[in-house]
């Protein structure tokens, strides 16, 4: 599949929550039904390991992050298959640069067609240490920018960011958490003109 093309032609792809049992351990039924809900409802891919999932999965205590990619997976393909439909599984990735892109190989292990990057472990960072180590991500699987601005806890990126973030040969999309229009606006220009 071109995750880019599929892309451009316009998807929903909602976040996929966390299931958990009144133990608040992982229910894998409830987990397969919500991954299967998702599929039957005509999106056009499942955001897996991402906020909604809870970015705690990954810490040693809960060991879910794994678990929850493969999960996820083998139900859309189960779901999906023999129904012809182009689908993207994409995955959250988040932390230093070693930790994402070995969260980024083993969603590729998976089969997830792109991943979606978090850069808050980048908050006092400048801005091109953040794009290098997006550019790092991207050489796993394509990348799906996320732009979590100050309002909602993030930080601000510069028109400038978002120009070279457009400017890498593997990124594929930009999720905005669009809280300021006129932060919105220096991706959508940067994109634009890039």
């Amino acid at each position: 599949m071109d995750i880019r093309e599929h892309l451009l032609d316009g998807q929903a792809i909602p976040a996929l929550p966390l299931a958990l049992d009144a133990n608040r351990k992982l229910s894998e039924k409830h987990q397969r039904a919500l991954v299967r809900y998702y599929a039957a409802a005509g999106c056009g891919g499942l955001a897996v390991a991402v906020h909604s999932t809870q970015f705690e999965i990954r810490k040693p205590e809960h060991g879910l992050f794994r678990p929850i990619l493969e999960l996820a997976s083998q139900t859309l393909d189960g779901a999906l298959d023999g129904t012809g439909r182009t689908f993207s599984k994409i995955a959250g990735v988040c932390g230093e640069t070693r930790q994402a892109v070995a969260e980024a190989e083993m969603a590729r292990e998976f089969g997830y067609h792109a991943v979606l990057a978090s850069v808050a472990a980048f908050r006092d960072r400048s801005e091109d240490e953040v794009l290098q180590h997006c550019r790092d991500v991207s050489e796993v699987l394509p990348l799906v920018g996320f732009y979590l601005q100050p309002a909602a806890g993030g930080r601000p990126l510069s028109y400038r960011f978002w120009r070279g973030f457009a400017e890498i040969e593997n990124a594929v999309a930009i999720k905005i958490a669009p809280f300021n229009r006129y932060q919105t606006l220096d991706v959508v220009r940067a994109v634009a003109e890039s």
